[in-house]
Parts: C-alpha cells; sequence; structure tokens
C-alpha cells in the first residue's frame, strides 16, 4: 500500500460545482483507499454549498477539510482577468495548497485557461521544460495512446515537440506501464520530406537523442490516432485540440446514428435485443468519464483537469488520475529523464 496523500479540489470548478465535485470525491475516496494508507481531501470555495454536499457522505466529511473562498473562477473569464480578480478564488487557492505542500496534487473542473495560466504561475514548469502541455488518454482499437498538446501551445517549435515526447513517454511507462514507449509525432503524412520545420526539428533531435525514454516511431497520420499505432502522440496545441474535438464530434455521431439505425423499423429493434449486451461493452468502451481528467504535464506539481460538464463517476475518474500521478512519482522521474537528454530551456516568457 502506498503512502498518504492529499488533495486539493477546486469545488467549484464546472458545470455543477460542489454537487458533482463533493460526490465525485465520495466516489474516489474507497477506490483510493485500496491504495493508500490515508486519503484526505481539500475542498476549496463557498463554504455553505461545500458543507451541504459534505452531510450527504459522512465518511467523506471525516476525510475532508473546507477552505473557504469568496470568489470563484467563471467559465467565460479570460486567463488575463482570471490571473487578475482571481487570486482568492477556489481555483487559485486549490493549487498554492500543492505549491505549499499542503496538498499533493489538485484537481478541477473549472475554466481549462484560467487553471493552465495559473498552474504555470504558481506550480512553474520544471527544468528543462519551455512550456507545459496538456495531455489526455485517447481509447483506440489497439492500447490507449496519450496525445499532447490538447491546446495548451497554438505553436510549438521542435525543442518544445521533443520535451513533449519525453513528458508523454515517461507517463507511458510511470502510468500506462508501457515498458518501452513509442513515440509519433502527428503530420500530415508519414514521409520524411511531409510536413514543416518544426516537426522536422522535433523528428531530429528525437532520432538522434541518446537516453531518450521511449522509441522514436517516426511521424504518424490522423488515422493513426484511432488505430493506436503508437502509445504516445505528439503535436502542437492546435492541431491537437481541433483532432480531439473532431474524434469527439465523429463519437456523438456515431452514437447518433447507431442508435437511429436500431430505432428505423421493427425487426431493427427487435434484433437490438439480441445484441444488447455488446452494445453495453461498445458503449463502456467509448465512455468519455473513462478518460476523463486532462493531464497538465511540465509542471512542478500535479494539476488534473476535468471537463465541465463531467458527473460524479467522471470527476473522480480525474481524482484517481492525480492520485495516479502521485503514487508513481511522475514528477521525479520525468525529472531524471529531461536531465538526461539535457534539452535545457530559459523558462517560459
Amino acid at each position: 500500500m502506498s503512502q498518504e496523500i492529499k488533495i486539493a479540489v477546486d469545488a467549484m470548478g464546472g458545470d455543477f460545482g460542489p454537487v458533482v465535485t463533493i460526490a465525485g470525491a465520495h466516489a474516489a475516496c474507497t477506490q483510493l483507499l485500496k491504495k493508500h494508507k490515508s486519503v484526505e481531501f481539500l475542498f476549496f470555495g463557498e463554504e455553505n454549498k461545500i458543507k451541504a454536499e459534505l452531510e450527504k457522505f459522512p465518511k467523506l466529511q471525516k476525510r475532508s477539510s473546507i477552505h473557504h473562498t469568496e470568489t470563484v473562477v467563471s467559465s467565460n473569464d479570460k486567463p488575463s482577468v482570471a490571473l487578475r480578480q482571481g487570486k482568492d478564488s477556489s481555483m487559485a487557492l486549490s493549487i498554492l495548497a500543492v505549491k505549499e505542500g499542503r496538498a499533493d496534487c489538485v484537481v478541477s473542473a473549472g475554466n481549462t485557461g484560467a487553471l493552465m495560466a495559473m498552474a504555470k504561475i504558481y506550480l512553474r514548469p520544471q527544468e528543462g521544460v519551455q512550456r507545459p502541455a496538456i495531455a489526455s488518454i485517447m481509447p483506440t482499437m489497439a492500447n490507449p495512446t496519450l496525445m499532447l498538446d490538447l491546446g495548451a501551445n497554438v505553436s510549438c517549435d521542435g525543442k518544445s515537440l521533443a520535451q513533449f515526447a519525453i513528458l508523454g513517454a515517461v507517463y507511458a511507462r510511470a502510468i500506462m506501464k508501457v515498458e518501452k514507449p513509442s513515440v509519433g509525432i502527428l503530420n500530415i503524412g508519414s514521409e520524411d520530406t511531409k510536413g514543416h520545420e518544426e516537426v522536422w526539428s522535433a523528428a531530429e533531435i528525437l532520432t538522434s537523442a541518446t537516453n531518450f525514454p521511449g522509441t522514436y516511431y517516426g511521424f504518424v497520420e490522423g488515422n493513426d490516432i484511432g488505430k493506436g499505432t503508437v502509445d504516445v502522440i505528439v503535436t502542437d496545441g492546435f492541431t491537437g485540440n481541433v483532432a480531439l474535438k473532431t474524434m469527439e464530434g465523429i463519437g456523438k455521431m456515431s452514437k447518433t446514428f447507431i442508435a437511429e439505425a436500431f430505432k428505423s423499423s421493427l425487426s431493427a429493434m427487435i434484433g437490438y435485443l439480441f445484441c444488447i449486451g455488446a452494445m453495453n461493452r461498445l458503449k463502456k468502451k467509448l465512455d468519455p468519464r473513462d478518460y476523463n481528467g486532462g493531464l497538465f504535464l511540465g509542471l512542478k506539481g500535479v494539476c488534473i483537469k476535468s471537463h465541465g460538464g463531467t458527473d460524479a463517476y467522471g470527476f473522480a475518474r480525474a481524482l484517481e488520475v492525480g492520485a495516479q500521478m502521485v503514487r508513481n512519482d511522475y514528477l521525479d522521474k520525468v525529472a531524471a529523464e529531461l536531465e538526461k537528454m539535457k534539452i535545457i530551456q530559459d523558462e517560459a516568457a
């Protein structure tokens, strides 16, 4: 059994606030106690609302502390506005708890841009990381694939992409338990002549690198994401976010088409009864809640972004992802690999 763990929670984040974040913590607590000697939650937000939800879960209440805040970062706040006006917000103070060592990780379902901006300022990038990245696990036809960046950096140079490769490879080894993870750079073609200067530069760095914590596969294309061709896919935040939203859209479209097909006739509805088990297994495999938890990689602290519209089950998954990173010493492992690679940059401006 692993060490004690303390998790800071932005209780006000997301579409439903404490209703989901507290229930999610309750759901996660049972699972976390199987792997940790002790679990404690630090909830940041409006005390009355948090207390009202905690009273529904007496066992969780005993493992929780409430830290009252008057301010909440809204989903519409620009990062610059959140930084200026949200210093005493539930989001900012939950991140600060990690910086000050009062919590091992922080989880928020709040404004993504504001969360990244605050995390970069309070937690700071790790030495050797120009820009932190947002990563997430993608379901594929093979094994799950980790993809980054998914929106933190609209444009990236070759060294940033190479650093993302290290961050992703270490995560795949430490958390996904892939002994020698394969890493590909997302491109418009697999040929060496395709693409632009940034991906060529990253490819050159990874090809010539010694002590890389994975295996550089080469360039991969958009259709390789769903195939599970590699364990880690690296790209800039603009391309990654477009790819992510495209996959989400295709998933919703497919779900609609399948539902329409089974409702199209009496025979189709009868046929559905014979394959309901298979359909439920498919639904489970593609359930976005099981992949909830955007990883802010490259920071000196563990910060997890939950989807704002998720339910308690999905938020619990995000909490478990954060605890998993702490339990497996991800930060120390990635720092060691960055030092080996010697891709050291000045702090991001």
